[in-house]
């Protein structure tokens, strides 16, 4: 803990840290009501967040929980290969060995100045719904490196003291199938910029800058007392938990993910030891996902009221094995590592810290992004269309109380796109969308149900691809309950039955073919019987 803060009563960092996280919030909702994409301005696929000047994460919005905590490692690097930012710049960025996610997430960062300093960075990141590669929505069944899954931009700066540096943005725009989509998704990301600087400046008028700055400090030391005194709290010892994924998309090899949880007195270390090596499918993780969900299980574990920033990690060591998939390396496919390895990760780390506080930690939730991406030619203008989701699932039932039925869980939270925008928006028709009732694990309390998501294509034939998981590993029950259903996936040609496909794969439907997702449902909490 570095003491700084001292100008700060507490009242006046209370107002400073609300009005940080008011300001990412701001630039969410600019984000939102200015894009173009329904997976952005519908579900809101984006997240918006607040540095300091040495790029560590001092405020976040409640946006996407698999696109904040990995910035938390990620915007440092990003700046480092760009060198000194100036008024004006905006670096744009979305190489996953970088940057920390997957392509289809673009980030774009700017700084922000006052009194002639350098304040901070206000960081946006997006999903965007195509950035190219073998398949429409970039999010391929099988592909086996990282060039299969789209362009990769590297950190490099699309403003330049103000000024749109055009050949870059013609060169990303080149590599995409719906440019149009693509620049106005950039341009709201880049108004959330905006916001962000504006409101940090008006903070800095407000306090100053040498004192805002001390106030930044002050919060991430903050976070960092509240965290030990959890930490403090906890039984001493180490504790194990194993899960696995069904597969890699490549073979049928279950990808076993292990952790050991080292509680000391002033210190949590999480060891990933033991956990698969790097593999040819794309479920392969980058580091800084890794961390996403392992900082986001720390959240349930601690105090909802622990500011989330990196403060909260300061006294928490997480290893990652080299060459093991959840430290991703070159040329690797990574792109269902933000959807599903995250989602299993969190699920591990949850299924150790159950044997430290079960008191606070759920069952297992759905643990699968069920992501669904469609493209193809819209006959209505005769220009390529790309249709990304996620669908949501049950949620683990909980010490209080059940799970909740049909919830994004656990490493997303965007909301679902409305039946009538996808329509309008698609030549596609929601044939079914509904409670997959039973699908909750029976407990004292249940896991929440999945649900049933079936869509038509209407156009020419539409190329599918599907990134889904716990098709083969049901979500787990604890202390006596019941697992949760485990998902499904089936295509229905047109006039003909259903046959079931794999979790991850990508294929071809043509005009009155249906695809239809059945999401996984949550474990139960405590025995149904009460004993």
């Amino acid at each position: 803990m570095t003491g700084r803060g001292r100008s700060f009563d507490p009242i006046t960092l209370e107002v400073l840290r609300n009005a940080l996280e008011a300001t990412a919030q701001e630039m969410g909702a600019t984000l939102k009501l200015t894009s173009f994409s329904p997976n952005i301005k519908e579900r809101m696929d984006a997240s918006c967040a607040i540095f300091d000047a040495r790029a560590q994460l001092v405020a976040q919005a409640e946006h996407v929980p698999v696109h904040l905590g990995s910035m938390l490692k990620a915007v440092g690097p990003t700046l480092e290969a760009v060198g000194r930012l100036e008024p004006g710049d905006v670096v744009i960025v979305n190489d996953p060995f970088v940057g920390g996610a997957h392509l289809p997430d673009i980030t774009l960062i700017a700084p922000a100045f006052a009194e002639g300093g350098l304040l901070g960075y206000v960081a946006a990141r997006a999903h965007h719904s195509d950035v190219g590669g073998m398949e429409p929505g970039s999010m391929p069944g099988r592909s086996g490196e990282i060039y299969q899954e789209g362009i990769v931009i590297p950190p490099v700066r699309l403003y330049a003291r103000g000024e749109l540096q055009a050949d870059i943005l013609r060169l990303v725009l080149a590599n995409v199938r719906t440019a149009a989509e693509r620049r106005g998704d950039l341009n709201a990301q880049l108004a959330a910029l905006r916001i962000g600087e504006r409101r940090l400046a008006e903070l800095a008028r407000r306090y100053g800058a040498p004192l805002l700055a001390e106030g930044f400090a002050a919060i991430l030391d903050y976070a960092e007392r509240r965290m030990l005194r959890r930490i403090a709290e906890l039984p001493a010892g180490s504790y194990f938990a194993e899960d696995r994924l069904d597969d890699d998309g490549s073979g049928d090899e279950p990808v076993v993910i292990r952790l050991r949880v080292d509680v000391g007195r002033d210190r949590l270390t999480l060891d990933f030891a033991g956990s698969a090596p790097q593999r040819r499918g794309n479920i392969n993780a980058v580091a800084p996902m890794t961390h996403s969900a392992s900082f986001f299980a720390l959240k349930i574990l601690t105090d909802a009221t622990i500011p989330a920033n990196a403060g909260l990690l300061r006294p928490v060591e997480i290893r990652i094995p080299k060459g093991s998939f959840l430290d991703a390396q070159p040329p690797a496919a990574v792109c269902a590592g933000n959807t599903e390895t995250t989602q299993r990760i969190a699920d591990t780390v949850l299924r150790a810290f159950a044997q430290i506080a079960p008191e606070r930690i759920p069952a297992a939730s759905q643990g699968t992004m069920n992501l669904i991406g469609v493209g193809g030619i819209d006959p209505r203008s005769g220009r390529p269309y790309t249709y990304i989701e996620t669908i949501a699932g049950g949620q683990g039932g909980r010490p209080g109380g059940p799970g909740m039925d049909g919830v994004q869980c656990n490493m997303t939270n965007t909301m679902n796109t409305p039946v009538e925008a996808l329509e309008i928006s698609y030549p596609l028709r929601v044939e079914r969308y509904e409670l997959r009732e039973g699908s909750g694990g029976a407990g004292r309390h249940r896991g929440g149900h999945g649900v049933v998501r079936s869509l038509t294509v209407l156009g020419e034939e539409a190329r599918v691809s599907l990134q889904s998981d716990r098709r083969r590993f049901a979500p787990y029950g604890l202390h006596g309950g019941a697992d949760g259903a485990r998902g499904r996936n089936w295509v229905r040609e047109a006039g003909g039955d259903e046959r079931e496909v794999p979790g991850k794969v990508s294929l071809t439907l043509r005009a009155g073919d249906t695809v239809g997702v059945e999401t996984p449902g949550g474990g139960g909490w405590g025995s149904a019987s009460g004993g």
